[in-house]
């Protein structure tokens, strides 16, 4: 643990006040070839929390993206992940690399934009190290402290955090962007991690337009965690924006051929069966008995996904 040290006189003794010294790490955005603009707003939000600032550039071939961020005033660490299995910026191929990350430098804060990358990744994250995610802040009173809005908008709420690691998503329009010129960080690679991909594991979990928003995939990380699986999603829950568009199953996203394939909240559309159909065991759980899914499958579950996914999840981890 990286610590600062302040001395004091308290009645005639000396004492040690020993304080974790504030370290930020943000999650680059990009597309391999260059920044996503939220991610200067995110380091902008970054340098009002205090301490250094390292920013993680994960992809394939995106050493020009590394290149672009060290030269960001206020950055002093670049960490490149260069890596075939970084190419989609999906949670559970970034999740392994984040957490071998926070176990090397143990940061206080992680921080990435409030994008659909963000809200899918940091959920995962925030559970595996177990703290609550802040979710879309507005602003920043200090390293504890932070501003949101609630209820749609309608209200806001300042927010404070008693978790030593905060895993915080930004709206971008709330911060300025940071400079693109004047920095100079110096840049290493990043941590090995045991990364799984959808193609290779054994059981694929994927969400659909039933899972109503993409904090609720929270639930499937959750419940993949447990099972060891990866998490897709169907071609109109990435139409909503609910996940990025790599972790689409079908005709026009990824075709997995796994042992057990689970759809929660998918009707099966015959573009998303095309990419799952030789699945060698299919569950479906869907609340419409009517679902084409239904037809496909060898065991079905006529039930809201929101009450069977958490029984579910439940049930594995007490084995």
């Amino acid at each position: 643990m990286f610590s600062r040290c302040c001395r004091t006189k308290l009645a005639n003794q000396t004492v040690y006040l020993f304080s974790r010294y504030q370290s930020t790490l943000v999650i680059a955005e990009h597309d391999n070839q260059k920044l996503i603009p939220i991610t200067l707003n995110t380091i902008t939000a970054a340098n009002k929390i205090g301490g250094d600032i390292t920013c993680l550039v994960a992809g394939t071939q995106c050493s020009k993206v590394a290149e672009e961020v060290s030269k960001i005033p206020g950055v002093s660490k670049v960490l490149l992940a260069d890596n075939e299995a970084f190419k989609g910026f999906l949670p559970e191929s970034l999740t392994p690399l984040l957490l071998a990350t926070q176990k090397q430098f143990n940061f206080s804060h992680i921080l990435a934009g409030a994008t659909a990358m963000g809200k899918g990744l940091l959920p995962r994250l925030a559970a595996k190290l177990d703290v609550s995610p802040i979710s879309e802040i507005i602003g920043i009173k200090d390293k504890d402290t932070f501003i949101r809005t609630i209820y749609a908008g309608n209200a806001i709420q300042t927010l404070k955090s008693k978790d030593s690691l905060k895993i915080i998503s930004v709206r971008g329009t709330a911060f300025e962007a940071a400079a693109l010129e004047g920095g100079n960080a110096a840049s290493e690679n990043a941590p090995d991690a045991d990364v799984k991909m959808m193609c290779q594991t054994k059981t694929v979990i994927s969400g659909g337009r039933g899972m109503k928003n993409g904090d609720n995939f929270k639930m499937l990380y959750d419940l993949a965690d447990k099972m060891g699986a990866a998490v897709g999603a169907s071609r109109a829950a990435v139409d909503a924006g609910f996940v990025p568009n790599d972790m689409q199953v079908g005709q026009t996203g990824k075709i997995v051929a796994p042992d057990l394939y689970v759809a929660v909240g998918i009707s099966g559309a015959i573009q998303h069966l095309a990419g799952m159909k030789d699945s060698k065991v299919i569950v479906a759980i869907n609340k419409d008995p009517e679902a084409p899914i239904f037809q496909v499958a060898d065991y079905g579950l006529v039930q809201d996904l929101f009450k069977a996914v958490p029984e579910m999840t439940d049930i594995v981890g007490k084995k």
